[in-house]
C-alpha cells in the first residue's frame, strides 16, 4: 500500500520537517523549491503546500488524490478556483503572515511622501541642496483603510500612534479595535473625500476589479495620498495615472500594479509624486516560519484528525 504523501514547494528547516513528520510520522513528506524534486509526486500528493501553475494539470485529473492546497501566499486569485472548487478540494491561504511587513511598507510609503523622502532621495543623487516645499505632516490626519483585514488591523493599530482618526471598510462592516468608524464595502465613495491617506489592502475577486477608477479619484481630496499594497487590478492604472498628472491626488505609494513587472515605459517611474517598490511589500525574515508554524501546522492537524481545516480557510464564492 502506497504511503499517503505531501508535497512542500519550498525548502524548510530541519526543525520544521521534523515537526511536521512527527503529526505524520507515516506519510511521504517531499520538500524542495526546485521542481525536479517535486514534479513527480503531484499525481500522488493529497497535500500541497505552495501552489505552482504547472501543478493544474495533474492535480485537476480524476486519479488525483490532492484534498488539500495551503497556498504559500495570502492571494489565491492566481489558483484556479473554480476547478478546485468542484472537486472539493480544501484550500487554505497565508492570510496574516504578511502583517507586520506590509503595515511597515504601508507607513514608509505613507511617510516618504508625507515628508517628501522620496524627494531629498533624489536631490542626493545630483547633490542638491533645496528645501522642495516640505510642510505636510502625519499626524492627526484622517486615514481609510480599504480592506480591513489581517494587515489592515495592524495598520489601524499603527495609525493610532501618529493620532490618526481611522476609517474602515469591510465586506461584513463589523466593528474593529483602533478603527473608529466602519463602513461596508459599498460605502466606499462615501468615506473617500474623508481621507487624507486611502490605503487598498484587498485581494482581487469580481467585485474588486477595478474598484478604483475615474469617479473615486473625483472623490478623493486633491492632497490625499493613495498606498496600494493589495492587487494592482482593484485599480484601473490609467486613471491613476491620470490622476496622479492631473493632481486630482497629491500622490502615490505603490507596491503592486496590473501587470508585473511594471512595464520601462510607463509613466508612473518617471513622476514625481509617486512611490514604487517591486511588490517586496510582504517580504520578511521570518514568512516560511509563519506559514508552517502558524497556519499549516495547527491545520495539518487538524486534517490528520479528520478535521477541515481552519486558518484561513477560503471561501470559494468569496474568493479569499
Amino acid at each position: 500500500m502506497k504511503k499517503r504523501k505531501l508535497v512542500i514547494t519550498q525548502t524548510i528547516s530541519q526543525a520544521h520537517y521534523q515537526s511536521i513528520q512527527e503529526i505524520i510520522p507515516d506519510w511521504d513528506i517531499i520538500t524542495g523549491k526546485d521542481s525536479s524534486i517535486w514534479e513527480n509526486h503531484i499525481l500522488d500528493a493529497e497535500i500541497i503546500a505552495g501552489w505552482r501553475k504547472s501543478m493544474a494539470q495533474q492535480c485537476l485529473l480524476e486519479e488525483s488524490k490532492l484534498r488539500w492546497v495551503q497556498s504559500w501566499s495570502a492571494g489565491v486569485n492566481s489558483l484556479p478556483l473554480e476547478e478546485l472548487a468542484a472537486r472539493a478540494i480544501v484550500l487554505t491561504s497565508a492570510n496574516g503572515v504578511h502583517a507586520y511587513p506590509i503595515s511597515e511598507t504601508i507607513f514608509a510609503l505613507m511617510l516618504a511622501l508625507t515628508r517628501k523622502i522620496h524627494t531629498y532621495v533624489r536631490n542626493q543623487m545630483t547633490h542638491t541642496w533645496h528645501h522642495s516645499n516640505l510642510s505636510l505632516e502625519m499626524h492627526k490626519k484622517t486615514i481609510g483603510i480599504i480592506g480591513v483585514g489581517a494587515i489592515g488591523k495592524e495598520t489601524a493599530k499603527i495609525a493610532k500612534a501618529f493620532g490618526m482618526r481611522v476609517i474602515g471598510l469591510r465586506h461584513s462592516g463589523k466593528p474593529e479595535d483602533y478603527v473608529d468608524e466602519m463602513y461596508k464595502s459599498e460605502q466606499l465613495n462615501t468615506i473617500l473625500p474623508q481621507c487624507d491617506y486611502v490605503v487598498v489592502t484587498l485581494p482581487l475577486t469580481k467585485e474588486t476589479y477595478h474598484l478604483f477608477g475615474p469617479q473615486q479619484f473625483h472623490l478623493m481630496k486633491p492632497s490625499a495620498f493613495l498606498i496600494n499594497i493589495g492587487r494592482g487590478e482593484v485599480i484601473s492604472e490609467k486613471h491613476l495615472i491620470q490622476a496622479l498628472q492631473e493632481q486630482k491626488i497629491a500622490g502615490a505609494g505603490l507596491d503592486v500594479f496590473e501587470t508585473e513587472p511594471l512595464s520601462k515605459t510607463s509613466p508612473l517611474w518617471t513622476l514625481e509624486n509617486v512611490i514604487i517598490t517591486p511588490h517586496t511589500a510582504g517580504s520578511t525574515e521570518h514568512y516560511d516560519k509563519r506559514v508552517i508554524e502558524d497556519i499549516f501546522i495547527p491545520n495539518l492537524r487538524d486534517y490528520v484528525k479528520g478535521a477541515i481545516p481552519r486558518i484561513n480557510l477560503v471561501d470559494y464564492v468569496k474568493g479569499y
